[in-house]
């Protein structure tokens, strides 16, 4: 079911994308996370405001999760991550999405998760050289998305 956006973070970001902006179709989105420590790091975002994927209808939910395992392929075959962590939270921000999160052994957490103790500090070479893979990376995620011609 669709609801009406409230003062919501990703209904604002899709409502005028910017450089984030990877891969688009009329049911969802691909976006680049700015977080300075994790270059790769994807969202895959549903269009509408829409707060479970249980409110999407099977075949939505089916594409949403294909673009996640293709976003996933791409972060893997660009970014050559130790393992890549999906999620879908929604706590703060109620609107079906999902991360995709290229995780190294030498990132800030690891092995905890993105959000909790930082175990270590940046290795501004290694965020360095990861984040120059990302117009690889949109490439990559672009031609799994589209549509074969």
């Amino acid at each position: 079911m669709t609801q009406p956006a409230r003062a919501c973070d990703l209904c604002t970001l899709l409502a005028a994308p910017a450089d984030a902006l990877v891969w688009r179709d009329d049911k969802l989105s691909v976006v680049l996370v700015d977080e300075a420590s994790y270059p790769g790091f994807v969202r895959v975002v549903w269009n509408q405001h829409v707060k479970e994927m249980t409110d999407l209808a099977p075949a939505d939910r089916a594409h949403v999760m294909n673009a996640v395992w293709q976003v996933e392929a791409a972060v893997r075959a660009v970014m050559a991550p130790a393992k890549v962590n999906l999620a879908s939270f929604g706590n703060m921000t109620p609107h079906v999405h999902w991360h995709v999160i290229p995780r190294y052994t030498d990132d800030v957490h690891f092995p905890n998760p993105t959000w909790g103790e930082a175990q270590r500090a940046p290795d501004a070479s290694a965020i360095a050289a990861r984040g120059a893979l990302l117009p690889q990376l949109r490439a990559a995620i672009a031609a799994n998305l589209s549509p074969a011609s």
